[in-house]
């Protein structure tokens, strides 16, 4: 036998079956010790008359030791030896499963400490884990990870989420305020570092954010109405101020929701409601004050049986058109996301499935403007009627397009359905765990009614009306619903006076063109526009100005050749005036940078008058940022200063408006912090260099 052999295999045994040996062999133990005990006894008494006496004891309490021994086992197993296993599984999964769900302690409370000695254990293990986890990903991953959360929960929330500074600029957004400020298809889509008040009316804003700075208080949220600019949209929103860290006035967190569609559903029901009772007060009184002159138990005059007949005939039809029309109106004031035909089929199938029912359905390309919960219980309730009254077990749907609705038919083959037995049906309960909700109230809230029909060939039918939302079609792209943010912007300082500005403080729009040529005097024109925004020394990837332009003349195969623009691309194109009028919004406040800025600027120019605004931003012009950081004697043009900041231009963006603009933007980003370490810190002191190199390019400033 080797030195680490064992001669039993007890280790190898569970915790629980080794407390139940030990309890066996202690109720063997202690029954053969009753056995010696009896054994000698009697050997001592020296009676054979006795011997009966002392098996009999010897059996009573060999079966009393082995009970009292199983049950003092049962007792230590319920209460020490499964919990102590429990114990272990739960810190074993801890420990190796990054498990992190509280333990429960009860399920060892007959172990004293041990129990919530286990749970501090898991805790503090968990807290370090965690702790770690967090370091290392703060470290490392920072970045990409703050952005990633952002997104996740941020970007696709159903309101509108505004972060903003003391002084109402943004500093984040997400895309349902851009949906809701209802501004981009207009060119004029949030930007970081803009004005708030450039989208919304400031008065609510402000007289807001001035009571809850009085209010000091920072739990304290405050509920306002606000509306657009062009007051197209009423949104309900509400304020809550971040923590004040140094800055004059503390920046606040805006959501936003629209509720144009419920102010307007809202207003449409007032209006119904005063119709309602304008209409029925006045026959209602004139029935009361001709039933009042009449003697009670004598006959109508002719006279005032025909004016009561009038009345109650007007009272009646003033009844039944408003009814009629709140019926009709009832599917628009309560909002309902499209149903696809095929979503509710597979719904209604697995209901009937359910119930042992079989189901065959054909789908059609529709999307239903319904409740689809309601309608698919109305229709499972009405086939198990069916099913239970006239002995069917296979059904069909169909859905037949009329109009503006969808006429659905649940036909069987068998006999017809009688029409007390669907309304029997209809008033009853459609779902016992949705008390209160009928088949006639799903009908009322859908503004729509149910039949039963003979079809042509002889099957059964119940029919239901649903309004259609749309036909469906291919899925459309993706909706981009990035957040934008930069929470430096928070703590930036601002400076009304351009050339006393900070170069890393300014925000920049870095633009492009494309033209029909190169000779805007003798009549070439735009026929691309692009830009892209740097807010706090960043290009912001969302922020993009792409447009193409309608040159209002033919474009040369020379130049087509070079940008890949056709005529066919701009012939549904906005004109200059209009696409100037866009770029003018979405450069607004900005510093304007271009590559060769004089041949931009001057198409920009020429057109003010029909774009109704001027250029007048503060302009850089990349050749001669190159110049003063390489020297007038180096090839300035585009391709020269990628290839020596080592900016990759794709083969298919170069030559582009919006390929070209962010090139010269990560062209800027790049030499921003050469000019900073050469000193030109502040806007002033750049545009003093750049004139110094007035003999490359006109300065435009």
């Amino acid at each position: 036998m080797t030195p680490n052999a064992k001669p039993y295999a007890l280790e190898s045994l569970g915790l629980r079956m080794r407390v139940f040996l030990f309890f066996a062999a202690l109720a063997i133990g202690a029954v053969g010790l009753l056995c010696l005990g009896l054994m000698l006894g009697y050997h001592r008494l020296g009676s054979p008359a006795s011997l009966n006496a002392f098996v009999q004891g010897g059996v009573i309490g060999s079966f009393g030791v082995l009970g009292l021994t199983a049950a003092i086992w049962y007792l230590f197993d319920v209460n020490v030896s499964k919990p102590i296993d429990l114990l272990a599984g739960a810190l074993r999964a801890r420990a190796h499963a990054d498990v992190s769900a509280a333990m429960d302690p009860s399920v060892a409370r007959y172990l004293g400490d041990l129990a919530p000695a286990a749970h501090a254990a898991a805790l503090t293990l968990s807290e370090t884990r965690n702790a770690l986890a967090e370091a290392v990903a703060r470290e490392t991953t920072r970045l990409s990870s703050e952005k990633n959360r952002l997104a996740a929960l941020l970007s696709d929330v159903p309101v509108g989420v505004l972060l903003c500074s003391g002084d109402h600029q943004l500093v984040f957004y997400n895309g349902m305020a851009v949906d809701l400020i209802g501004a981009a298809s207009k060119g004029a889509a949030p930007g970081l570092d803009r004005k708030l008040f450039d989208y919304l009316r400031e008065g609510p804003i402000r007289h807001a954010h001035h009571r809850l700075t009085e209010a000091e208080d920072q739990d304290a949220a405050s509920d306002l109405l606000c509306a657009t600019r062009d007051g197209a949209e009423i949104l309900a929103a509400r304020m809550r101020l971040l923590p004040k860290d140094g800055a004059a006035a503390p920046g606040y967190v805006l959501t936003l929701r629209d509720v144009t569609a419920d102010l307007a559903a809202h207003a449409k029901r007032e209006a119904l409601l005063t119709e309602v009772l304008d209409r029925v007060r006045r026959p209602a009184a004139n029935l009361r004050a001709l039933l009042a002159v009449l003697p009670e138990g004598t006959a109508t005059p002719p006279a005032m049986d025909a004016a009561l007949r009038q009345e109650a005939d007007g009272l009646s039809k003033a009844i039944t058109e408003l009814a009629k029309r709140r019926d009709e109106g009832q599917a628009d004031l309560v909002p309902r996301s499209p149903l696809r035909v095929a979503d509710l089929t597979d719904g209604l199938r697995a209901r009937l499935e359910a119930r042992g029912l079989a189901l065959q359905a054909d789908d059609a390309p529709l999307l239903l403007r319904c409740d689809g919960f309601e309608v698919i219980s109305l229709l499972a309730h009405m086939a198990l009627g069916v099913a239970e009254g006239l002995a069917v077990t296979q059904f069909g749907l169909t859905v037949e397009e009329d109009s503006t609705d969808a006429l659905l038919r649940l036909s069987w083959q068998g006999n017809a359905l009688r029409i007390a037995d669907l309304e029997t049906w209809l008033a009853a309960g459609l779902d016992e765990d949705v008390p209160g909700v009928t088949g006639r109230h799903v009908l009322t809230n859908h503004a729509t009614d149910i039949w039963p029909e003979t079809l042509a060939d002889g099957r059964q039918a119940i029919c239901l009306p649903i309004r259609i939302a749309r036909r469906s079609g291919p899925r459309p792209k993706p909706i981009a619903r990035a957040v934008v943010y930069d929470f430096d912007l928070l703590g930036k300082a601002r400076n009304d006076k351009v050339a006393d500005s900070a170069l890393a403080d300014l925000t920049y729009v870095v633009f492009d063109t494309e033209t029909t040529g190169l000779l805007p005097g003798q009549g070439d024109e735009v026929v691309q526009i692009a830009a892209v925004r740097i807010v706090n020394g960043k290009r912001v990837e969302a922020e993009v100005f792409d447009m193409l332009v309608n040159p209002g003349r033919s474009i040369p195969a020379s130049s087509t050749a070079v940008h890949g623009i056709t005529e066919a691309m701009v012939a549904e194109a906005p004109d200059f005036a209009t696409a100037g009028r866009a770029f003018h919004k979405f450069a607004e406040g900005a510093v304007l940078i271009a590559h060769n800025a004089p041949f931009d600027m001057e198409f920009l120019r020429r057109h003010e008058a029909a774009i109704g605004a001027r250029f007048d931003n503060p302009i850089l012009d990349t050749v001669l940022l190159s110049a003063v950081v390489f020297g007038q004697h180096e090839d300035h043009s585009l391709d020269a200063l990628t290839h020596r900041l080592s900016i990759t231009i794709p083969e298919e963006a170069r030559h582009t408006a919006i390929g070209d603009s962010v090139a010269t933007a990560d062209a800027f980003l790049k030499l921003l912090p050469m000019l900073q370490g050469r000193g030109l810190t502040h806007f002033g002191a750049i545009l003093t260099e750049l004139r110094r190199h007035g003999r490359l390019l006109k300065d435009l400033n």
